[in-house]
C-alpha cells in the first residue's frame, strides 16, 4: 500500500488528504461556500459578470407556490426542475416535451401535472438538499446539446468539468450520461467521464469506474473521436468564475448549448479527483506551477485561458493505468 502511493505521489497524482487541507482548506474561504453551495444565487452572480448561464423561467419559495407552477411554464416546449441547493445531480428533472397535458422525461417517462407538482414540493422540502434543509425550486431553459455530441451521451445531456486553480484552468474532462446512470452526468452513478486535452480539447482516454474503456457503454460511439468546439471560449468562461466568487479551487461544470455555445450549469467549491484518472495526469505538478509563483499575475480571464492551453498542458506526470 505504501509503494503504491509513493507510487503515485511520484506521476503527480493528488489525493484526498492533500485536496482537502493543502488546496480547499486553504484557497476556499468558508465564507464564500454559499456562492455555488446555492445554485440560484450562483446563476443571479453569474449575470453580473458577464457569465451565460442557462435562462431563468422562475422560482418556487413556498409550498403554496406548487400550484403555480403550471403557469410559470404554460408555453415552455421543454424545460427543467432542479433544486438550488441539490448535490450530486440529485432532484433534477428534465422535461423534454409536452403533449396532452403530460409531461414527458428524456426516457420517455410521462409525469402528470400532480407528479410534477409533488416533485416541486418534495425540492422545497429538502429532500434533495444538502444538509435536508429547506430548498427553492429553480425552473430552467432546457438545455439543447450541441449536435456534434449526439452519440456520445445516452439521453442525457454531456457537460464539461474544468478544474480552476486561482484563476487557471489546470484540467478538463467530460462527462457523459449512460443507461447506468440513468442519464445523468454523474461518475459515481456510472457516468463515463473522457479526458480532455487541455490546448484544443480532444478527448484523452475514457474511463468507467475508474476503469479505462474506448467506446461509449450504449451508443459505441469512439471516444478517442470526441472534440469540444468553441474550446478558446469555454476555457475563458471556466476562468472568469475564479472572478466571480474568489474560490481559489473551484470545479466549473459547463455545457455546449447548440444555440448559445457554452453556458455555466454548476460550481463546485470541493470538486472530485477523478479527473486524474480520465486524465491519466495527476494534478500536482500543474497546481505547484501556479502556487510556486511560475505563472504571471494581473491576467485576465482570457489570458489566463491562453495560459493554461499553451504553458499548463505541457505540464504533465503520466498516471498509470492501475491508477
Amino acid at each position: 500500500m505504501f509503494q503504491l502511493i509513493r507510487q503515485l505521489k511520484a506521476h503527480g497524482v493528488m489525493g484526498l488528504n492533500q485536496r482537502n487541507v493543502h488546496y480547499i482548506g486553504k484557497y476556499n474561504a468558508r465564507h464564500l461556500y454559499p456562492l455555488v453551495d446555492d445554485k440560484l444565487r450562483t446563476k443571479l452572480l453569474a449575470h453580473d459578470f458577464h457569465v451565460r448561464v442557462p435562462g431563468l423561467i422562475g422560482t418556487l419559495n413556498y409550498q403554496h407556490d406548487v400550484k403555480s407552477m403550471a403557469a410559470l411554464v404554460d408555453g415552455q416546449s421543454s424545460f427543467v426542475l432542479k433544486p438550488s441547493r441539490g448535490s450530486g445531480g440529485r432532484g433534477i428533472m428534465v422535461i423534454e416535451r409536452i403533449e396532452d397535458g403530460v409531461y414527458y422525461k428524456p426516457n420517455g417517462a410521462g409525469v402528470t401535472r400532480e407528479g410534477l407538482q409533488r416533485h416541486a414540493s418534495n425540492i422545497l422540502g429538502g429532500l434533495f438538499s444538502l444538509g435536508g434543509h429547506t430548498d427553492v425550486v429553480i425552473i430552467e431553459d432546457r438545455v439543447i446539446s450541441d449536435p456534434s455530441f449526439a452519440h456520445y451521451s445516452y439521453e442525457g445531456i454531456p457537460d464539461i468539468r474544468v478544474i480552476v486553480f486561482q484563476g487557471f484552468p489546470v484540467m478538463a474532462m467530460m462527462r457523459l450520461a449512460t443507461h447506468e446512470s440513468d442519464g445523468k452526468a454523474n461518475l459515481h452513478q456510472g457516468a463515463c467521464g473522457v479526458g480532455l486535452n487541455l490546448s484544443h480539447g480532444r478527448a484523452l482516454t475514457g474511463v468507467q469506474h475508474n476503469r479505462t474503456i474506448t467506446k461509449h457503454p450504449d451508443t459505441h460511439a469512439n471516444l478517442a473521436d470526441l472534440q469540444v468546439k468553441a474550446w478558446p471560449l469555454l476555457m475563458a468562461l471556466a476562468a472568469r468564475c475564479y472572478d466571480m466568487t474568489k474560490l481559489g479551487y473551484l470545479g466549473v461544470d459547463i455545457v455546449l448549448d447548440a444555440e448559445h455555445g457554452p453556458l455555466l450549469l454548476e460550481l463546485n467549491a470541493r470538486p472530485g479527483l477523478s479527473i486524474q484518472i480520465a486524465n491519466k495526469v495527476g494534478l500536482a505538478g500543474r497546481l505547484e506551477h501556479i502556487e510556486q509563483g511560475r505563472a504571471p499575475k494581473g491576467l485576465s480571464a482570457e489570458e489566463r485561458a491562453e495560459y493554461a492551453m499553451t504553458t499548463l498542458a505541457t505540464l504533465s506526470h503520466r498516471t498509470k493505468d492501475a491508477a
